[in-house]
């Protein structure tokens, strides 16, 4: 079978986006499908028509010049919708797989109609509410309430609709779209990639390169967004500042909150323990996640958080890590209370800031519990139960005569 995927952004840009775009194409490469992968315009301009990373090419749509609202996307619709006819002329794909934003989908349902390929819309978050986060719409806006129109008529004319957890799931079928075309699709993680030691002596040669010495090590690993609540983390490490100098905040990552953290750690105080490392290629991820003791995910409270869950926490469960996060809905559906992690009132600093005290003084408890998570993991949240999922959706909305390939289990 051949899948054609329709990206936001890809490699060599590191991003939870990308992390899961690259769990689904290798698990479905794994099944022995072929995959195919187009970027909209949305990815920064190479010049180029196509790029291979790490053995994946990838075909690229020119970006537009345009800078006004509204204008600037119909642009970038119309590049991609020209851009994906020709590749589906030449590379003939069995199922169009585009996946958030709206902006993917809605040319390739104008082209996947006219050519009579089905197409499978990936929902992993609405647009409407990550313009809130990123400050480019107001709830209620006529911008909210046109995304939030658009997204839903392309929900309704795609042939499948995959979110990707149960919240999302809801959200969409109280829309109006039939229930018997959304199928949850959830995040999973590779184990592969967890590898359980690092190589002798690499774990302290890192430490001292961070200048840690022998603290514990509270760590985050992902984006930097306003929602992420790593404002508040670093408030709570003031607090635990005042009565203990036995830990590190460590910050791997970046985005468009970085700027103000750092100036946040000097108006607090707290540069002293804070350790910030600018993104890190997903191969060399596990070498930070060998020096964290607790993975901390302090989301704030909003309807993305409620409505989203993240996949670093489970990478996090992967590696054996504990993990302290809000009890956010995206948080609530990962993790299981005191058994596979930890969670605590989001929002609440102060809470933070006693969970936090508590595991740096218990290790036992915090080993017990990462022991589950990873277990958790590993039963229920890998990508090959993933592709599953997915052959199941393709079977259902491919020709008969195409669907041999998707029954392969």
């Amino acid at each position: 079978m051949r899948i054609l995927h329709i990206f936001d952004h890809s490699l060599p840009l590191q991003s939870g986006y990308v992390t899961r775009s690259l769990g689904i194409i290798r698990s479905q490469r794994a099944r022995g499908w072929e995959t195919i992968h187009l970027t909209t315009p949305r990815h920064p301009e190479t010049g180029r028509s196509c790029e291979i990373f790490d053995g994946y090419e990838f075909f690229r749509t020119p970006a537009t010049k345009a800078r006004l609202p509204v204008v600037r996307e119909l642009l970038e619709m119309v590049a991609t919708r020209r851009r994906l006819a020709g590749i589906i002329r030449s590379q003939k794909p069995d199922v169009v797989h585009a996946h958030s934003p709206v902006l993917n989908v809605l040319p390739a349902l104008s082209v996947c109609r006219r050519m009579g390929v089905p197409i499978v819309y990936e929902v992993r978050a609405l647009w409407e509410d990550a313009a809130i986060d990123h400050g480019t719409a107001s709830k209620g806006g006529w911008r909210y309430r046109l995304s939030r129109a658009v997204d839903t008529w392309a929900m309704r004319r795609s042939d499948s609709v995959a979110p990707i957890c149960e919240p999302l799931r809801q959200e969409i079928v109280a829309r109006g779209v039939s229930p018997s075309k959304v199928t949850v699709v959830p995040n999973m993680v590779d184990l592969s990639l967890a590898v359980p030691e690092s190589l002798p002596g690499d774990s302290q040669r890192l430490r001292n390169q961070l200048k840690i010495d022998d603290q514990i090590v509270i760590g985050f690993v992902g984006s930097f967004y306003a929602y992420e609540g790593l404002d508040q983390l670093l408030v709570a490490a003031r607090q635990l500042q005042k009565s203990r100098a036995d830990f590190v905040v460590l910050l791997v990552g970046g985005g468009p909150e970085e700027a103000r953290l750092k100036q946040l750690c000097l108006d607090l105080q707290v540069n002293s323990c804070v350790r910030f490392v600018s993104r890190v290629h997903h191969s060399e991820v596990f070498r930070f996640y060998h020096i964290i003791d607790i993975l901390a995910f302090p989301r704030k409270r909003m309807r993305l958080t409620e409505l989203v869950t993240p996949l670093k926490p489970l990478e996090a469960m992967a590696h054996s890590r504990p993990v302290l996060a809000s009890d956010v809905g995206g948080h609530c559906e990962l993790i299981e209370h005191g058994v596979t992690g930890f969670l605590y009132p989001a929002d609440d600093v102060q809470a933070l800031a006693k969970c936090l005290n508590r595991l740096l003084d218990h290790p036992e408890e915090r080993a017990a519990v990462a022991e589950k998570g990873r277990k958790y993991v590993a039963a229920e949240r890998t990508w090959d139960q993933l592709t599953n999922i997915y052959a199941t959706v393709y079977d259902r909305i491919m020709a008969p005569s195409r669907r041999s390939d998707a029954k392969i289990f």
